[in-house]
């Protein structure tokens, strides 16, 4: 596991400041982060460098998270509640090192980049 998560047994969330540190580091040596919102919310905003899988998709996906899921996972939507359901829903499913992005992506407009738009 990436040594920007915390112990999965500890919290089930991370701060965007905590993505912001590893957001820009290779794909294959950073944690993968998912966009769980749905289309119309991500046509107004994203992160770049998230895989989208919207939460309904989840059950469906989770051989494909847990497969690039070694670095861990990190889920974000638009307050932090969805993803705060599919971190939970993927260590159910035996992906220990899934975690929610607190605040979700209107908590990393507040407080990482004002340039991605709040709605």
């Amino acid at each position: 596991m990436s040594a920007a998560l915390p112990d999965p047994s500890e919290t089930i969330e991370v701060s965007p400041a905590d993505v912001a540190g590893w957001i820009d580091d290779p794909k294959d040596i950073r944690p993968l982060l998912i966009d769980c919102r749905e289309a119309d919310e991500l046509a107004l905003c994203r992160i770049e460098g998230h895989d989208w899988i919207p939460l309904g998709n989840f059950p469906a996906s989770v051989e494909s998270i847990a497969a690039s899921a070694a670095n861990g996972v990190v889920v974000y939507c638009h307050h932090g509640m969805r993803s705060l359901r599919a971190a939970s829903f993927l260590r159910a499913q035996g992906i220990g090192n899934a975690f929610s992005m607190r605040g979700g992506i209107d908590r990393w407009s507040q407080e990482i980049d004002p340039d991605v738009p709040r709605y």
